[in-house]
């Protein structure tokens, strides 16, 4: 059936192709190189003078006027940091193509930040290559034609395209070299975006489209510019500017997974609407059975829905110019899947052995709009607007045995949830030359962001003959839950940059760059849970609880309704648990670059930055208003060199020093819960320090094509890990584990025109990275340093979430058809991530370990002419089993397992 599916899906899409007649015009085509090589240009501008009419070149170095009027033209070409070229008198014939061949030369301009991203076309590939072979600083980037090419659709994909980054498997957490949340960061265009979960640092990557995205750039190497709490990497999202011809675009797609499609009911709670805009308020008594949803199910179609509308459009008057880009779209998701969920001892012995079955339904509501007013050639103003609205709605069923409430194969566990989180990001960029020599650079930003979990339902039951029977060994077993997260962030930064005087090879010796940032971010949570007392259990139908939990009953004395605080005479009994926090960083940095000889360039830096965090809490651990603060200063040295072999080839050596701060949650006495777990945070968690050092070498052999060997190390001191502590649950909580830990590895990246013809091009890639990561568990730290009580299994562990291999390789055909304006584009892309560790062990127990994924994904594109485009994909085609296991010293013990299903979808654009 796949291979069925996947043979229609090519033939299809291999047929098409169109013919266009130049009976009234003309056009002008060409390729644009640098002088003295026969290195391409892609990205650069061509335009007939004394007109707005112009293209950019695409990632050859190749262009295409047309629609040109019979006549001569001079034709205008420039490109950032060589010089501009005029071509006189350009003869256009009515029905016939004007070939040419433009050489620019380079101008000896030093590059920099701002004007790159002023005027290069950053989201095509051999424009991010162009530019990493020229710069000081090691950097990453994907660009959107590479995210098109491989059909990604979030930015949680997208980097983990780059080498040395994963995702963990069943989560949104990024690993960065083996360095999961905590020790990364996330930015927009350069500023701060919160986090929407109360567990984690970063932001979702997964709710951001690359619709949105220029190109995403990916610092897996220190500099000053960015903020110190740093050690894996930090993800930088550049939002789309209009570029180019005035243009309308509307796209349509639909899909669905294999799993949901073969479900024949996709049940889901009652309350959220199809398009995840929904909340409500919690009850606002325990008096009456204030709850505002049934306990019933609905019934949904698991059909994907993928609607985009996007839009640009510039105006110019004299100099001045004004670029809108406008974009808004909705799409929904849906699985389904079967596996088996433990909770093991170190002999193997389960308190929890349940077969899982779960729905879920996701969306992703984007708008963004960006506003570019351009004053002068020197001068520029950018506004972005970025809203999102994403929903999680899962309804998960275990069955099997739960100690002490269904002993014998015969309970029954059910947890539905929905989950919503809002996003509005604001900010104003401002990019200026003041003159040949000096640029300023500046940007304000203020963001927030709502996650609402609104009635989470848990309910749990023992089966007998007659049915099913509430199970109760907590009161916590059968509840309701509300939780409200609100982050807002406040964030500026400046920087100026000097140009020093030219040496005697007419080029600039280096630049000095200072600059200045400050950020505020706080942080309100709060959460309850309502919790029924059973008093008159009785044989119930775990679908239609409706017929239990109601005001009759509840009058009756069947249950009781209490919270942590207790029940509806306790004092204040409705207020939540709270945590909440304010974080301040501030500082300043200076950056000295300089051109020791023309192949060596060396970048200094210092980064001072003055940090203060405050978490306080009332919660069902510690309900007395508390809080506790970090104070610490930081400064932070970096060095970058790059030596230039040869004009095409570097090597580069960076080292830097870091640090790690704790989140709010981590430090805040609040649990929470899991089905199978429990977390609760460590008021005295601290800070770890992180040494770091980079060697690459790079090539580029022509336009497009890299080969790449990086070696790094990382020396931690005190690192943070989630540990399971010594206590009557086995919870789980965030410890420094020992004095000191280090990651190493070696990181290879090849991408290569295997062939290029006439009208067909092959093109391949693959990226790997070995890592070696290794850490000091230290017991009596914890004894010592803390309130909680740990027995490690092991005196050394590698780190969480670490896996020792990760390959990313794809593949991709791209044939022409006529005049080009037609094509289809076929890429295979593979990934692999090899087994690491999920939780380390303790109390005798072995670590619990995520084993290795395999994935493989088609996606197919064709460009019908210049309006109509259409693509398809088949992705997770392999459909690997999802497993997780506890490595005691017996054996190992499968205490997860599951398949995700494939994942088909088609898309229509139509651009006016």
């Amino acid at each position: 059936m796949l291979i069925k599916r996947v043979c229609f899906v090519l033939l299809s899409l291999s047929g098409i192709f169109s013919q266009h007649l130049f009976a009234q015009t003309g056009a002008i085509k060409g390729t644009v190189k640098e002088v003295g090589s026969d290195e391409t240009l892609p990205g650069a501008n061509v335009i007939i003078e004394g007109t707005t009419i112009g293209v950019s070149t695409d990632f050859d170095g190749q262009f295409e006027i047309k629609g040109l009027k019979p006549g001569r033209y001079n034709v205008k070409v420039s490109f950032i940091s060589y010089s501009e070229k005029i071509l006189p008198n350009i003869n256009v014939v009515a029905g016939e193509e004007t070939y040419v061949e433009v050489e620019l030369e380079d101008a000896a301009l030093t590059i920099t930040s701002v004007t790159i991203e002023g005027r290069l076309r950053r989201d095509r590939e051999n424009v991010i290559l162009l530019e990493q072979r020229k710069a000081t600083n090691i950097t990453q980037s994907i660009g959107a034609q590479e995210l098109s090419r491989k059909g990604v659709g979030d930015v949680a994909a997208a980097v983990t395209k780059v080498t040395g980054v994963s995702r963990q498997e069943g989560s949104n957490n990024i690993f960065v070299r083996g360095l999961g949340d905590r020790y990364n960061s996330t930015t927009l265009n350069g500023l701060p975006i919160p986090s929407n979960n109360p567990e984690e640092k970063n932001i979702t990557l997964s709710i951001f489209s690359t619709d949105i995205v220029d190109y995403i750039s990916m610092d897996k190497v220190y500099h000053n510019k960015v903020y110190g709490d740093f050690a894996g990497g930090n993800v930088n999202i550049v939002s789309k500017r209009h570029t180019g011809d005035d243009f309308v675009q509307v796209e349509v797609g639909s899909g669905t997974n294999i799993n949901a499609i073969d479900e024949q009911t996709f049940p889901m709670q009652q309350g959220p609407n199809h398009f995840g805009f929904y909340t409500i308020a919690p009850p606002s008594t325990l008096e009456r059975f204030d709850f505002h949803n049934s306990l019933l199910s609905v019934e949904k179609t698991p059909v994907l829905t993928d609607v985009a509308l996007s839009a640009g459009k510039e105006f110019t008057l004299n100099e001045q110019s004004l670029s809108l880009f406008a974009t808004v779209g909705f799409n929904n998701g849906f699985a389904s899947k079967e596996g088996i969920a433990k909770s093991v001892n170190n002999t193997g012995y389960a308190s929890k052995d349940l077969r899982l079955k779960s729905y879920d339904y996701t969306t992703n509501t984007t708008g963004m709009l960006n506003a570019g007013y351009q004053f002068s050639a020197s001068s520029s103003l950018y506004y972005n607007l970025l809203f999102i609205n994403s929903t999680n709605q899962l309804n998960e069923n275990y069955q099997g045995t739960i100690l002490d409430i269904a002993n014998y194969d015969n309970g029954l566990l059910s947890r539905k949830t929905f989950e919503k989180n809002t996003l509005f990001i604001n900010q104003l960029l401002g990019e200026h030359k003041l003159n040949h020599n000096l640029d300023i650079n500046w940007g304000v930003s203020h963001n927030s962001i709502t996650s609402d979990q609104p009635d989470r339902i848990q309910n749990t039951f023992r089966g007998v003959d007659e049915g099913y029977l509430f199970g109760q060994n907590q009161i916590t077993d059968n509840h309701r839950y509300f939780h409200y997260l609100l982050e807002t962030e406040y964030a500026a930064n400046a920087s100026a940059s000097y140009a020093l005087a030219k040496g005697n090879d007419g080029k600039q010796k280096g630049t000095i760059t200072l600059g200045g940032f400050a950020r505020l971010k706080e942080r309100e949570f709060n959460a309850t849970q309502f919790n029924f007392r059973i008093k008159q259990n009785m044989i119930v139908d775990p679908n239609n609880l409706d017929t239990y939990f109601n005001q009759p009953n509840l009058e009756n004395d069947y249950f009781t309704i209490e919270t942590f605080r207790g029940n509806q005479f306790v004092p204040n009994v409705l207020k939540p648990q709270e945590y909440g926090g304010t974080q301040i960083i501030s500082g300043g940095y200076l950056n000295f670059e300089y051109n020791i000889s023309p192949k060596f360039t060396a970048l200094l830096g210092v980064r001072a930055e003055s940090i203060y965090q405050d978490v306080r809490w009332n919660t069902q651990l510690d309900p007395r208003d508390r809080s506790d603060a970090i104070e610490k200063f930081g400064l932070l040295p970096s060095i970058t060199t790059r030596y230039e072999i040869s004009e095409k080839q570097n090597l580069r050596l960076a080292a830097s020093k870091t640090y790690t701060l704790p989140q709010f949650k981590e430090r805040a006495l609040f649990i929470y819960e899991e089905v199978t777990q429990v977390k609760l945070g460590n008021p005295d968690l601290y800070a770890s320090d992180n040494y770091n050092l980079d060697v690459k070498w790079e090539l580029f052999p022509s336009s497009g094509e890299i080969i790449s060997i990086t070696g790094y190390g990382k020396y931690i001191l005190n690192p943070i890990n989630e540990v399971t502590i010594s206590s009557a649950t086995s919870d789980i909580s965030f410890l420094n584990t020992g004095d000191w830990g280090y990651v190493a590895g070696v990181e290879f990246e090849l991408r290569k025109s295997i062939y290029s013809g006439n009208s067909t091009r092959l093109n391949g890639g693959v990226n790997a990275s070995y890592l070696h990561t290794d850490q000091m568990l230290d017991s009596d730290k914890i004894s010592n340093e803390t309130n909680y009580r740990v027995r490690f299994t092991h005196e050394k562990a590698k780190f969480s979430g670490a896996s020792d291999w990760l390959v990313n390789a794809d593949l991709t055909l791209i044939k022409d058809f006529n005049d080009s304006q037609s094509n289809v584009m076929v890429t295979l892309a593979y990934n692999y991530t090899s087994d690491n560790i999920y939780a380390i062990g303790t109390n005798a127990s072995g670590n619990i370990v995520n084993k290795a994924i395999n994935s493989l994904d088609l996606v197919v594109k064709s460009n019908i002419n210049q309006r109509i485009s259409i693509s398809a994909s088949i992705k997770n085609i392999l459909d690997p089993k999802v497993e997780r296991v506890q490595e005691n010293l017996n054996g190992p013990v499968t205490v997860m397992s599951y398949q995700k299903g494939m994942l088909t979808s088609v898309k229509l654009g139509y651009r006016f």
